[in-house]
């Protein structure tokens, strides 16, 4: 069997903490060119925590998505929920749909200066976990999956 080319993506961008989000969703671009991934959506929602519904809305336009967002230590407890309650419908969505979404989503409890350190590496971290995922399920339903 032939291996598929290339594999469309739709990135959820939280635009909280825009200045993080938006150097994550750089590095993203590039790594998805870089994986031969072609990012069809980027659709922008205000905070990680609504990033459910930017999935919910381009789920059926594309085969994955990468969920990327900076979720920053406050004084409350705020932070550790919206990250608890946005990976647990992210992760409910990805079965749901049948279809992967992958968390790119630093925090909760980062500082700034450990957002900024982390950036790179959740972005493309985000973007390498849809690439296995696809490439697994594409050989799996062609009967094409190593053993």
């Amino acid at each position: 069997m032939s291996k598929k080319e290339s594999f469309e993506i739709g990135i959820v961008l939280a635009e909280f903490n825009y200045d993080l989000t938006d150097a994550m969703l750089k590095k993203a671009l590039e790594h998805a060119e870089l994986l031969n991934l072609k990012v069809t959506h980027i659709f922008r929602v205000p905070g990680s925590f609504d990033t459910p519904y930017g999935v919910k809305q381009i789920i059926d336009k594309v085969d994955g998505i990468a969920v990327l967002g900076v979720v920053l230590e406050g004084e409350t407890e705020h932070d550790e929920v919206v990250a608890m309650h946005a990976a647990r419908k992210l992760m409910d969505l990805s079965i749901d749909f049948n279809k992967p979404v992958s968390l790119g989503i630093i925090g909760p409890g980062a500082s700034r200066l450990q957002a900024e350190e982390r950036i790179e590496e959740y972005a493309r971290r985000a973007i390498e976990a849809i690439a296995k995922l696809l490439k697994r399920s594409y050989e799996l339903k062609n009967h094409n999956y190593p053993s």
